[in-house]
């Protein structure tokens, strides 16, 4: 198994966490829902990240069978679920912006800034490399955003 399913699952831990305890202390939730909704289709799209990683890195021919067939069901959904998480974080920012403004001083609302620029990119380079370059030089790209995502989430999240 890959450290990645170890990572992913602390960070959905916590995002759970950080739900349910965010639901308690505001009046107004809808951004928390549609934040978690956005994470939820983020984290789904880089668990095949573990996934890759494991059909790599495992021993047994079978588990690498079992896992490629389970990867190439979900792929023809990922650039779908990367760009409704994309629609979902901008309807998010939206609603933080009217809720509490755009002060890029306040932590939360500068990674999370970030973090939407990085998803725009991400899924941008995701579609570019489907219709129109698709050699390794933008899957890497893609690789990298996607790690810089992940970590940017988890800041989002500390904040």
């Amino acid at each position: 198994m890959s450290i990645w399913f170890l990572l992913n699952g602390m960070l959905f831990i916590w995002a759970v966490w950080n739900v349910a305890f965010g639901l308690s202390n505001h009046s107004s939730y809808i951004h928390i829902l549609l934040g978690f909704a956005g994470f939820l289709l983020f984290i789904f799209n880089w668990t095949r990240n573990a996934v890759f990683s494991t059909i790599r890195n495992a021993e047994s021919r079978q588990t690498r069978i079992r896992l490629a067939k389970m990867s190439k069901r979900i792929r023809p959904y990922h650039r779908w679920v990367g760009t409704s998480a994309l629609i979902i974080i901008i309807l998010h920012g939206s609603v933080i912006t009217h809720l509490y403004g755009f002060n890029l001083t306040n932590m939360k609302i500068l990674t999370g800034f970030l973090a939407s620029i990085n998803l725009f990119i991400l899924v941008l380079s995701g579609w570019y490399r489907l219709l129109i370059d698709p050699r390794s030089r933008i899957r890497k790209l893609h690789i990298r955003l996607g790690i810089s995502m992940f970590i940017l989430v988890v800041i989002h999240s500390i904040f």
